[in-house]
């Protein structure tokens, strides 16, 4: 088989490994509301328990991203989708609110699956397609959609325990096509410390791609699981509604991403993000003033979507060519971002209703950030033609 067969197939698997990690991943947040009925949670309690398994699902993007870089992508997916088996089992037996917190932290780790597929697809793809392979990749975020659309019907046929026992099934098929059926990574750099491959962090690209994705993923990734419970609470949606409409938002982010990577191929990316974070402020303007307006509210939301997916192409167009010999790392910390980005979102919304009982500060937070985006962008990338004026940085062995 040629290498640009073993591409191919090797993207399809990862970015379906990727579609079911995601599943799991999001699983607490289209039901949030039937366990928050079992065990009387308020809304803050009910916006930790959703925003718990982004945390070790990001943070561990980044040893995971080294790992791929050490140790290969076919051996690292495969024990991380076994591990999820574990959390997953757990869960269909939680008796409390403490135990449904510690077993979504363990479900979690399934958000990592982000750098490792990310890792293993850029190795085997040629740089000059990186940005469009990429963005066909985190098609598999589409398994954040896949939750929302059949979790909430799902859970009214087997109950809460059945839907996370019936999880374990896809994860344990798709471990074992990526173990039997993809490539191992030919180039790993196996040779390099720790010490060697977190020196990027002393770049201060590393740091401003960081950003840029704490935005456009975080948004993503908050809209995705915390907006169900927007839409449950301000205008009274069942969960089956919510869900559908949430997954409307996630399915349209999704599927443009790829685009955002192709016009990165073709253009300048930092023109790109320039228009997408203008975007950003001005959907945050409009949710601050009529978040309550449920024709403003979809409107805002749907644009969110578009700027979000191809701001986030763009982003990782940015990363392997910038850092050509520490993708890998580069992609944990930048992904890891981009996931605490959101961690945040949910709990501080939750809270902000709590205790003002409106949602409308959280989205000011969100322009004041995007604002420092814009300003970085504008001084770093966007005036310059195309990111081969941007210095490669080569971390040495």
């Amino acid at each position: 088989m040629s290498h640009e067969q073993l591409n191919k197939r090797l993207l399809i698997i990862a970015t379906f490994g990727m579609v079911i990690a995601f599943t799991v991943w999001n699983a607490f947040s289209p039901i949030i509301n039937e366990i928050g009925k079992m065990y009387d949670l308020n809304t803050t309690e009910k916006s930790i328990l959703i925003a718990i398994p982004v945390l070790l699902g990001s943070v561990m993007r980044v040893p995971l991203g080294i790992f791929t870089e050490r140790f290969g992508g076919r051996k690292v997916y495969t024990l991380l989708l076994l591990f999820l088996v574990i959390p997953l089992m757990i869960t269909g037996f939680s008796s409390s609110y403490i135990m449904l917190l510690i077993s979504a932290f363990f479900i979690g780790l399934a958000g990592a699956s982000f750098a490792v597929s990310m890792t293993f697809v850029s190795k085997w793809t040629p740089k000059e397609k990186q940005g469009t392979a990429l963005g066909i990749n985190a098609l598999g975020n589409i398994g954040t959609a896949v939750a929302s659309f059949s979790l909430p019907s799902l859970v009214l046929i087997v109950g809460i325990q059945w839907i996370f026992w019936g999880l374990i099934i896809p994860v344990l098929m798709m471990a074992a096509i990526i173990w039997f059926f993809t490539p191992e990574t030919t180039n790993t750099n196996s040779t390099k410390t720790i010490k060697n491959e977190l020196s990027v962090l002393k770049y201060k690209q590393t740091w401003i791609l960081s950003l840029f994705y704490f935005v456009t993923f975080g948004i993503f990734v908050a809209f995705g699981i915390y907006l169900p419970t927007l839409l449950m609470d301000l205008f009274q949606l069942s969960a089956i509604d919510a869900g559908m409409k949430a997954a409307g938002f996630i399915v349209i982010a999704t599927f443009i991403r790829p685009f955002g990577g192709y016009f990165s191929d073709k253009l300048n990316p930092g023109k790109i993000l320039t228009g997408v974070f203008l975007v950003i402020i001005f959907c945050g303007l409009l949710l601050t003033l009529a978040v309550e307006n449920f024709y403003i509210m979809t409107f805002a939301s749907l644009l969110l979507a578009f700027a979000v997916g191809i701001g986030n192409g763009a982003v990782f167009k940015l990363v392997p060519n910038l850092f050509p010999t520490s993708t890998g790392t580069v992609t944990g910390i930048v992904g890891a971002a981009g996931g605490i980005g959101g961690f945040f979102p949910p709990i501080l919304l939750g809270v902000i209703k709590d205790q003002t009982g409106a949602y409308s500060l959280g989205f000011v937070f969100l322009i004041i950030l995007t604002i420092i985006c814009l300003w970085f962008n504008k001084s770093e990338y966007d005036k310059r033609i195309n990111t081969k004026q941007v210095r490669r940085i080569h971390i040495a062995k």
